[in-house]
Order: structure tokens, then sequence, then C-alpha cells
């Protein structure tokens, strides 16, 4: 294998950019040192740039191995949305650059709250999601309060010298069990805790009371393989 017909200096400095060591390539085979360019260009992709934290797209696959493991296992399963608090008021006042240390800090502040087996992305501006497998129901609120202790607790110290105080606001759903349900109806009602979280004043954690076990109409058409509007139309037994 000659290693110099192929192009892979816009690679490599992505590699380098990403802080990705290679072996050097006196050291390893070329078949070695090439696997080592292809693995570390996927950890890559699977990861968020600014937090290192895993990204949106590696996200949704974790969830939808989640989802598979509880419909089979029966299983508890939390996922957690968090929202940092009033960050728009952070970017005006201090600036982007402020911002991004921030959102870096509240992920360096959250990889340190959960479990090894537990996975936490940015998943979006300064959302974070994070899910928790075999996580009891009478543990979930305990867990999220953890965090959003860990995020109120003690300030962020920016480069600028200005020390700023945040919160975060925190939802959560469990994977319904039992019932091979989707990605979009977990985060749905994930999110829709983190929207009461807010509206009831923010720096809180909403969680649904309970695993749901109930099966909704889009939930029956993936088990049984019809519409989720055909089960609507159909009438009531007399």
């Amino acid at each position: 294998m000659n290693l110099r017909e192929l192009k892979l200096e816009q690679a490599l400095t992505l590699l380098q950019q990403g802080g990705y060591p290679l072996p050097q390539q006196q050291d390893a085979s070329p078949a070695a040192w090439l696997q080592a360019v292809i693995d570390g260009l996927c950890d890559l992709s699977l990861r968020d740039a600014l937090t290192g934290l895993t990204n949106r797209r590696h996200f949704r696959a974790v969830l939808e191995r989640e989802i598979d493991r509880v419909a089979r296992t029966g299983e508890s399963a939390l996922l957690l949305i968090l929202d940092i608090d009033h960050f728009k008021r952070i970017n005006d006042t201090h600036g982007h650059e402020s911002g991004d240390q921030v959102i870096q800090a509240v992920g360096r502040r959250l990889s340190d709250c959960v479990r090894p087996m537990d996975t936490v992305a940015r998943y979006g501006g300064e959302e974070f999601s994070i899910v928790l497998p075999n996580c009891q129901p009478t543990f979930g609120l305990a867990v999220a309060e953890r965090m959003r202790v860990a995020i109120e607790s003690r300030p962020v110290k920016l480069r600028s010298g200005h020390e700023v105080h945040i919160s975060a606001s925190v939802g959560g759903a469990y994977a319904p069990q039992w019932v091979r349900s989707s990605v979009s109806l977990w985060m749905e009602r994930a999110d829709l805790q983190l929207y009461c979280a807010k509206t009831e004043g923010r720096n809180r954690v909403c969680l649904e009371q309970a695993a749901i076990s109930s099966v909704s109409a889009e939930e029956k058409g993936m088990l049984f393989g019809v519409s989720a509007s055909e089960l609507q139309e159909e009438p009531d037994d007399e």
C-alpha cells in the first residue's frame, strides 16, 4: 500500500485540530496507520466540536438503541433535556466567545455527574441531552437535581476575568417499557417537561411522574403495522 498516492492532507489537518494523536508512520505498518486515521475520523464525526461531547446525530443513534433495549427487556431508561437559562443574555452582555466558554463549562459539569454507561450530548445551541439507562423512576429526580445543582453551584470564570452565574432548566421522560416507541416521541415527552420547567420559573427540574406504560396511537401503529390515523378511525367496541 502506497500511502503517498492517497490525498490525506485535509483528513490529517482535521485530526490535528481535533487533538487526535496518530502513530508515526515509520513506527506502524501502512495498514495500521491508515486504520488509525479512519478510526480518528469516525470518532471526530460523532463529537461536538465545541465541547467534545456526543453530537446530535450520534445521540439519536444512541436513543434508537436504548429504545430497542427497553422494548426488549422492560428496563427503565431516562432521557433528560437541559437548557441553559437566559443564555442569550450571556451572549449579549459578554460576547459569543464567552457564551462558548459557558457551554463548555456546562458540558464538563454534566460529564462529571454521569456514569460511564450514560451518554451526554450537546444537542444544539445551549441545549444538552442525557440518556441514562437502567435509571429507576425513584432515582430520576435526584439524578436530574444533581446535574442542575452542579451547574448552579459555582460561577463560570471567563477568560475576560468576569464571572457568570448560570442556571439550567431540566425536563425528563422515561422510555415506554415493553413498547417499540420512537426517538421523536421520546424527545417530545422530555421536551414537554422542559417547557414546564421553564414556564414554572426556570432553574428547576420537571419529570414525568412515572415511566409511561400507556401506548399512543403512533406507537400502536409501530407495534401492529397500521397507521395512527387508521387506529384513530377504528370504532369503539359495543
